[in-house]
């Protein structure tokens, strides 16, 4: 048998058994998500309340009552709220912290561990310890402010409908900065020391190194941090769940809380289930046109 023979004779064998290689891990993501995928969209159509054996057709009710109720609106309000400051706070935070990290040259390691210690936290100890702070009794912003004669100042942080999305925006700003940071600080580093140089010996100053090198070449940095802070603000749950559980009334209510809320609180899983779908919808439009307009700006630079 010659030796081409041989070779198409095992590629052959390979293939035949492949299939048993892939099915295990085919079989589990079959299980744990294609089928409640399907059964997902399946009950959107659906009035099931999450617990009894019936469940009831209803078409398009649960899109019609999501299209119609002032609720999702103010949900969805709150989301494009919280999206829009997340992605440009936390990106800028980190993008200056990543800055000032990177200029240091002894104790790098310390700060880079000292701001990225927030993101180790899950969102539920963060939210009991911003809870703490924001407290208007014995909270340290409102004691701060009376130290420094601005009691005036102070507020009910978290039951102030003014203020209460504002305070879980800061807080989460502090929590997400840090890996951020960590992405931004790797791709500073990979800049080459002589673009800097050659803009210096220009007479580029800083600023102009900033904006007209490095933040360019961070183009691949800024893409992944934007998409990431995006999904990652569209999915915020925890903290608004500890620090105001929706409130204060609807004031904090976004899109992911308002699904936990009728599907598991009110008993309207059909309902939850349909909002589930118009958030992952939302989702993905939106991460399809960062994606391209990020990209189009990498090529670009």
């Amino acid at each position: 048998m010659s030796a081409a023979a041989t070779v198409k004779r095992k590629k052959q064998w390979w293939r035949s058994y492949a299939i048993w290689f892939i099915l295990p891990a085919f079989i589990l993501y079959s299980v744990f998500v294609m089928v409640p995928t399907f059964s997902s969209v399946y009950l959107s159509f659906t009035s099931w309340d999450g617990i009894s054996e019936s469940i009831r057709y209803i078409g398009l009710d649960n899109f019609k009552e999501i299209w119609e109720s002032p609720r999702v609106h103010n949900a969805l309000k709150n989301t494009i709220i919280v999206a829009i400051a997340l992605v440009l706070l936390e990106n800028a935070v980190a993008l200056l912290l990543a800055i000032l990290v990177d200029q240091v040259r002894w104790l790098r390691n310390f700060f880079r561990s000292i701001f990225y210690f927030p993101v180790l936290m899950s969102g539920i100890i963060m939210g009991f310890i911003w809870m703490i702070i924001l407290n208007y009794n014995f909270g340290v912003v409102n004691q701060l402010l009376d130290m420094l004669g601005l009691g005036v100042l102070k507020a009910d942080w978290l039951g102030d409908p003014d203020f209460a999305l504002l305070s879980i925006i800061l807080s989460t700003v502090w929590k997400a900065s840090g890996y951020y940071m960590i992405i931004y600080l790797a791709g500073l580093q990979g800049i080459p020391q002589e673009l800097l140089e050659a803009a210096s010996i220009d007479g580029a100053g800083k600023w102009k190194q900033f904006r007209h090198v490095t933040f360019p070449l961070l183009a691949g940095a800024t893409t992944v941090c934007v998409m990431l802070s995006m999904i990652g603000s569209l999915k915020l749950f925890d903290q608004i769940a500890v620090m105001t559980n929706g409130g204060p009334g609807f004031a904090t209510e976004t899109l992911t809380y308002i699904i936990y809320k009728v599907a598991f609180g009110e008993g309207r899983q059909g309902f939850g289930t349909a909002l589930a779908i118009v958030l992952f919808i939302l989702i993905l439009i939106i991460s399809l046109i960062q994606i391209r307009l990020l990209r189009k700006r990498e090529v670009q630079m």
